[in-house]
């Protein structure tokens, strides 16, 4: 298993790591994701070290804390062989100081977290989004002072816009704060809108990019094909209309998912496996977290490494998967003389 930086930071992460918002199955919306107990993340910790995936990322609301509590469960007594990313933002709780990035509610999610968890202290804290109800001076604040009560090693982020990590970090550098290191962030083949400002900002900021949903929602398993039904277990089936994603035509994605075949059977890998890793060559691409319901599914996503795409198979994807790009995005790309695009 390949290990980068993780952003501007002495910190290495390996280049997958496993998202556990299959574990528990806390509620519906979960149960849909998927229902892994304590025995079953063992088993597939097990797997996972062995390819040596070491990271695991979870979220206090991942099945109301379940989650949490069933991965700190499986690693129980090898707490130093594994990474732990996990996230606070979102509501926990009905008070009015149970969402959001206030000292108060932070301070409070951590301490909560680290005891679901098992472990007196956390690899990467990310704000699961941005709260533009507290100043962001608070929640950094807060944050270094996580750091530096050792509860923390390294804070990130996840769905921020660009201005809002740019604030941040700029607020960091002038108190002399901690910084996000890392950006989790949604980024696919048929989801490249992490390109147009995220990735510039993190080349230039020193910011990796740990990417959620590197599979579109489903869309690119190899599942989702002209003229077939989708199997039932597919979450773009689900009557929940998060769990589908944002829209994306169905000609776009059979577009893309063709490129993939070709590229697949030039490569002997699955279309999976093809997508994973031609996320694995973008910029600032420090670790893609991938899902898993069983061991074969494990098994196939940890097939994307090992290996690279050439550069044709490469800009074969680009191409299938290009968009028009919004403004000011589309004009800047015009001028490329001094504006050049960090992905050609």
């Amino acid at each position: 298993m390949e290990y980068r930086q993780l952003g501007r930071s002495g910190f290495k992460v390996p280049v997958l790591s496993l998202g556990t918002g299959t574990f528990g199955g806390g509620n519906e919306f979960f149960k849909a994701w998927g229902d892994t107990d304590a025995k079953g993340a063992s088993h597939l910790i097990d797997v996972c070290l062995d390819a040596g995936l070491t990271m695991f990322d979870s979220a206090d609301i991942y099945s109301n804390g379940l989650a949490e509590e069933v991965l700190g469960a499986a690693i129980k007594g090898r707490r130093d062989k594994v990474l732990i990313s996990t996230k606070a933002t979102f509501r926990f709780g009905d008070g009015p100081n149970n969402v959001g990035s206030s000292r108060f509610h932070l301070i409070r999610s951590c301490e909560a977290q680290l005891k679901r968890l098992g472990t007196d202290y956390i690899d990467l804290y990310q704000m699961h989004g941005f709260d533009a109800t507290t100043p962001v001076e608070e929640t950094l604040s807060a944050l270094d002072d996580l750091v530096r009560a050792g509860k923390i090693r390294y804070i990130g982020c996840s769905n921020f816009s660009g201005w809002h990590l740019m604030k941040s970090l700029a607020t960091s550098d002038c108190y002399g704060w901690s910084r996000y290191v890392a950006h989790q962030a949604y980024y696919s083949l048929v989801g490249r809108d992490y390109e147009w400002e995220l990735m510039p900002l993190g080349i230039d900021q020193g910011v990796g990019a740990v990417v959620w949903s590197p599979l579109g929602w489903g869309r690119l398993t190899g599942k989702m094909r002209r003229g077939q039904a989708l199997p039932k277990t597919s979450r773009l089936n689900s009557q929940i209309s998060n769990e589908k994603g944002p829209p994306v035509d169905d000609e776009y994605v059979y577009k893309v998912v063709d490129a993939l075949d070709v590229v697949a059977k030039e490569t002997g890998k699955t279309v999976p496996q093809v997508a994973l890793n031609w996320l694995l060559q973008r910029p600032t691409v420090a670790s893609v977290i991938i899902g898993a319901r069983d061991e074969q599914q494990l098994r196939d996503n940890l097939g994307a490494v090992g290996w690279n795409l050439t550069p044709a198979q490469v800009a074969k994807l680009d191409a299938a998967s290009a968009v028009t790009l919004a403004y000011p995005y589309w004009h800047q790309r015009g001028f490329v003389e001094r504006n050049p695009s960090p992905v050609g």
